[in-house]
């Protein structure tokens, strides 16, 4: 199979630099200067007013504030003999300040540009950019210094009014949705520098049969899913971080069909299957909201909204389906609970395996206080879970030493109660072969043989399968 990603599909380019938008050296220090002041102006200016203007209308009276900035700075410089902008420059810093204020600042661009899919800073002058060819080549500094970074991130962290979040050393973690629906994850003060990785999603639309052309998966594996999603199969999808999976449950939502009320719950919002009307008419999407300040007395920390809260409110909803996006800790009991009350839910967790995947998911539940314990883990992930989806992530050099990224479902595997020793039972439906990178048939449950009602291709799995064997 030729070598591809789970979530690539532009051509292979060569690995580049990225330019800097302006050739010029703009003096940063002066635009985070004028954001500064085009902030405090914008606010006053706004006032009781904040509430009833749109967005894009506080964003435009903030570009008029940002243009008597600079004119009055332009002619400051021309009474005290300083060098005049040019044109150029001019624009240059009217489009940073209004990046810094309204956008990502010197991120922006990156994330601007189309060719690239994620941008990871272990400093200010630390940046690694992936291509969408899955190369990595270093990136331009983001900022003149760690401080300075710092200080942005906090700023960022709290100039969302629908969702604002708190970073600072008490708070030295911070994850935020961004406009366009990238994902920032970021950690100060408890790293020895900022430490900041950028995930954009190109993939929004995308199904189980983009992927098969992609070289992901093959067109049985991809059978066998798609039949799952529609006989109301819950399913985990498993991985490395950034090894696709997120992507992967896209393309099986693709599989629910058009006429189901769904309900998404996410710690960010990354699936953005409420913005796909098309595909899915009826979604209800939940955004946890992590609360700020001091903790009261039942230790909540004032406006926090779990995904607990969520998943039982949204039992008024008439849901047909409840996804509970990531799982990396409490959100276990969130799925658990989606599981268990009605099928065919999704998630997906980091897990080395697809059977790693029921151990990580254990530990994650065990986490949730002593009133779970080991077995009682083990009994309701093995009831609640139909199917795991492995998706491996592997990095290897190009010609030219870069390295480069490639992603393809490794396992496939169908879960049932029942093993004294283990509590449950697995059977690898598909696997991968040594040296392989694609997951071919295996063995599959008489439990699962029903799937040929709803699309598996029944035939062509066995087939494939005693053509392996012999």
């Amino acid at each position: 199979m030729t070598p591809t990603t789970l979530d690539r599909n532009e051509p292979v380019v060569a690995p580049r630099v990225l330019p800097r938008p302006y050739a010029g050296d703009l003096d940063w220090g002066l635009v985070a200067a004028f954001r500064q002041q085009a902030s405090d102006r914008l606010s006053a200016a706004l006032g009781e007013d904040r509430g009833h203007l749109t967005v894009a209308a506080q964003r435009e009276r903030g570009r008029s504030i940002i243009v008597e900035l600079l004119e009055g700075e332009a002619a400051e410089r021309i009474d005290v003999g300083a060098p005049s902008w040019s044109a150029a420059e001019e624009a240059a810093m009217a489009a940073a300040v209004d990046n810094a204020l309204f956008g990502l600042g010197r991120l922006q661009p990156l994330v601007d540009d189309d060719t690239v899919e994620n941008i990871i800073i272990t400093g200010h002058d630390q940046v690694m950019l992936e291509l969408v060819n899955g190369s990595m080549v270093p990136g331009p500094a983001v900022a003149d210094s760690d401080a300075e970074l710092i200080d942005f991130l906090v700023f960022l962290a709290s100039r969302s009014e629908v969702n604002a979040r708190p970073f600072s050393q008490a708070q030295p973690r911070l994850h935020l949705r961004l406009d366009g629906g990238a994902r920032l994850a970021a950690a100060a003060w408890v790293t020895p520098r900022p430490s900041v990785v950028i995930r954009r999603h190109r993939l929004r639309r995308v199904t189980l049969g983009d992927l098969v052309q992609r070289g992901a998966m093959s067109e049985l594996a991809a059978s066998f899913l798609a039949a799952a999603v529609r006989a109301r199969r819950s399913i985990v999808v498993a991985g490395a971080q950034g090894a696709g999976k997120t992507t992967l449950v896209r393309a099986l939502c693709a599989e629910i069909p058009k006429h189901e009320a769904i309900g998404t719950f996410e710690t960010e919002y990354e699936l953005h299957l409420h913005e796909l009307k098309d595909q899915h008419p009826i979604v209800f999407a939940w955004e946890a909201r992590p609360g700020s300040g001091e903790r009261g007395p039942d230790g909540r920390q004032a406006g926090e909204f779990t995904l607990s809260e969520a998943l039982f409110d949204s039992f008024r909803f008439n849901l047909s389906r409840q996804i509970v996006g990531e799982v990396r800790g409490h959100e276990i009991l969130a799925m658990l609970k989606a599981m268990e009350s009605g099928a065919g839910s999704i998630s997906t967790t980091h897990a080395p395996s697809a059977e790693g995947a029921i151990g990580k998911l254990v530990t994650c539940a065990m986490e949730a206080g002593p009133h779970v314990t080991h077995d009682y883990a083990v009994r309701a992930i093995a009831s609640a879970i139909d199917v795991v989806v492995h998706v491996h992530l592997e990095t290897t050099p190009m010609a030219d030493g870069t390295p480069q990224r490639h992603r393809w479902v490794a396992e496939i595997i169908t879960v049932t109660g029942g093993e004294r020793e283990k509590g449950y039972a697995v059977q690898h439906v598909f696997r991968t072969a040594p040296g392989e990178r694609e997951a071919t048939p295996h063995v599959l449950d008489d439990a699962y043989r029903d799937l040929a009602r709803w699309g598996f291709d029944l035939d062509g799995f066995y087939a494939t399968a005693r053509g392996a064997a012999s």
